[in-house]
C-alpha cells in the first residue's frame, strides 16, 4: 500500500499521523522528491475523474495562468500538468496493487478502509 503526497502538505500530515496511530505501515512516496510517472497517473484517470485529482484550490492551481487553467479540460491536458507540477494533485492518494482507494484525507474512510469499524 502506498500513499502519495509531499511531507509538508498539512493534509498529508494528518493522514500519516491517523496511519500512525493505528499502526498502520504504508509506503511513501514524496512526490518532491520521487515525481510521478504516466503509467500511474493515467491508472488513477481510469479509476477517477481528473476533476477530482487536480486541486483547483490550491496555490499551485492558484499560481498558474487563466489561460493555462483554462487549457485542463480532459484527461490528457490533465496528466500534462500533474507531470509538470506534481503538487497540484489533490492529496494524499492512498493506492493499493494500482487500484486508488481514497483521495485526501478523512478518518472514517480510513477506518472503512482498514476495517477498524
Amino acid at each position: 500500500m502506498t500513499l502519495y503526497g509531499i511531507p509538508n502538505c498539512n493534509t498529508v500530515k494528518k493522514a500519516r499521523d491517523w496511519l500512525a496511530e493505528h499502526l498502520i505501515t504504508v509506503e511513501f512516496h514524496d512526490f518532491k522528491k520521487h515525481g510521478l510517472d504516466e503509467a500511474t497517473s493515467k491508472n488513477w484517470l481510469q479509476q477517477t475523474e481528473w476533476s477530482k485529482l487536480v486541486n483547483r484550490r490550491g496555490l499551485t492551481w492558484r499560481g498558474l495562468s487563466e489561460e493555462r487553467k483554462l487549457a485542463i479540460q480532459d484527461d490528457a491536458s490533465a496528466v500534462a500538468l500533474m507531470l509538470e507540477k506534481t503538487s497540484v494533485i489533490k492529496r494524499p492518494l492512498l493506492e493499493q496493487d494500482g487500484r486508488l482507494l481514497h483521495i485526501g484525507f478523512d478518518a472514517a474512510a480510513y477506518e472503512k478502509i482498514f476495517n477498524l469499524q
